[in-house]
Order: C-alpha cells, then structure tokens, then sequence
C-alpha cells in the first residue's frame, strides 16, 4: 500500500482491527488486520467527515444493521483493475459471483488469471465487496484480507452465505 494518504482512522470489528484512508473526499483504501498488525500502524491517526461516515457504516454492516454502503471511494489501479472493482462494488449483500461470471460480464471470458489478479488487490475491501467472488465451482480460493480465508469465510457467513462443504 501507499504511504500517500491525507487522512487515516482505525476502528475495531469482528474480524480484526480496521485501518481505512481518504484523500479527503473519498475513502482510498480498507486493510484488515494481519498477524496482529496494520500496514500504517506507524502513522497517527487523523480523520476526517469521509472516514466517520465509514466507520459508522462499517460498524453498522458488522451489527447485522446495513446491508449497502454509501460511501464515495477512490481508487487508482489499471483501467482493468478499475473495471473488476467497480463490478465488485455493484453486488449486493449477500450476492455472490465467480472469477468466470466477472470475466463473461466484463467482456474478458478467458482473463480469468487476470480477474484473480484484480479482485486481491481490491484496495477497499469489505465496502467493494471482493470477499462475494468464489471460484466456479463455488469453492473458496483465497482471500487476501485479514487471517485470508478464514476472514472471507466469515464475511460471507455474516451476509448469511452458507457454503456446501
């Protein structure tokens, strides 16, 4: 992650603490706790009307309270990146896709490696809901937030998605 970043806040959920930057008029960036640290635990803490809005929001999503955020987000990334995000952001609560549908929608149906690619260095997780792609089959394949897998198994157990075994 960049260390570029004009405002900073941290918040504690059920998976871990939170750390979630804004430019300033949108949020840029949402990383999840691992292995007990944050990438910009270093920095202090400096937030802003955009950041207390998330906070709220995210507080009510992990209280079971919201099911959509309204948030402005930023993001940089490639114009493919970008495309892959802003899919993501469109699927509801509780709607899961695969890395294949994504591909199929986004007019790329043999970019699957690509898509992988994107949807893990989704750079607002949680808000951009990254964590509702499973592989084809509907098998977990990896989640680059958190504890990884087990925090994507989590958040789709939160929207009430129950997967087969």
């Amino acid at each position: 992650m960049s260390t570029s970043f004009a405002y900073l806040t941290r918040m504690s959920s059920p998976i871990g603490r939170l750390e979630l930057t804004s430019d300033g008029q949108a949020i840029t960036s949402l990383s999840i706790e691992r292995d007990g640290h944050l990438p910009l635990e270093e920095h202090q803490e400096r937030s802003n009307d955009v950041l207390e809005r998330a906070v709220k929001q995210l507080g009510e999503y992990f209280a079971g309270d919201r099911k959509n955020f309204e948030l402005p987000v930023s993001f940089g990334g490639s114009a493919f990146q970008r495309s892959v995000w802003e899919r993501l952001g469109s699927l509801e609560y509780g709607q899961l896709t695969s890395y294949g549908e994504l591909g199929l929608e986004l007019g790329r149906p043999t970019a699957g490696r690509a898509i992988g690619g994107a949807v893990g260095a989704n750079p607002i997780p949680i808000i951009i809901g990254c964590h509702r792609v499973l592989s084809s089959t509907g098998k977990i394949t990896g989640y680059s937030g958190g504890e990884g897998i087990p925090t994507k198994l989590w958040l789709l157990t939160h929207e009430g998605i129950m997967l087969a075994a």
